[in-house]
């Protein structure tokens, strides 16, 4: 169970017995945790444990059977509000991008979408993909299609990044390169909540929850 002193800062994150069902089967119980600037919370447990269940809770996509979830010291019992999701960025195990659309047309899709402000190119460029900006998204490969998604990272700042398997389908480098991400998010006094069944980049601490046993 995590603790908290006086002296440490106010939570950004604080989810008080939260419960997840799925039909008739209970995926999260009575869960209770919390994030402060510079955490990072890797989500562990089997498939169907619950962790993208969660996550799209925390973003605001779905709702939690029971259970309060506070982003910036704000609570809901319901749907996370949209002043709270515009703090946060949400990159799905799904790409989420269209086919018919090329990279950067995908990007601006998303960031009109989010409300999101910042600079395409330069998401781009921080992508390593700069010279497929043009390209359409059904022409890139497994690892490029990652790295796109994972570009609206950098369209703008947000205090709280949710990410579901964001090293799926990328090469060594490219893990790497995420890794200095979310240490530079941590870093600017962000937190990061993830799932991911490969190993974390050695230089990334994070506090584990494992849904496991809420299966």
């Amino acid at each position: 169970m995590q603790t908290q002193s006086l002296s440490d800062p106010a939570p950004l994150l604080q989810v008080d017995q939260l419960e997840i069902w799925r039909g008739e089967h209970r995926l999260v119980h009575d869960l209770s945790f919390f994030a402060r600037p510079g955490d990072i919370i890797h989500l562990k447990g089997p498939n169907g444990s619950g962790k993208t269940s969660l996550l799209r809770c925390l973003a605001g996509l779905s709702l939690p059977d029971a259970g309060t979830i506070h982003w910036f010291g704000q609570p809901y019992a319901n749907r996370v509000g949209p002043e709270a999701r515009a703090r946060c960025r949400f990159v799905g195990h799904l790409d989420g991008l269209k086919a018919g659309l090329d990279v950067r047309e995908n990007l601006r899709s998303l960031q009109a979408l989010n409300g999101a402000t910042g600079n395409i190119d330069g998401a781009l460029a921080a992508a390593g993909l700069s010279s497929r900006a043009t390209v359409l998204a059904q022409h890139l490969s497994a690892g490029q299609r990652r790295r796109a998604a994972l570009a609206r990272l950098h369209l703008g700042s947000a205090d709280a990044w949710l990410l579901d398997e964001p090293f799926t389908a990328l090469d060594v480098e490219a893990v790497a390169q995420v890794g200095t991400w979310i240490a530079d998010q941590v870093i600017a006094g962000g937190i990061v909540i993830l799932t991911t069944h490969q190993a974390l980049p050695a230089h990334l601490k994070a506090q584990e929850i494992n849904l496991g046993g809420n299966a």
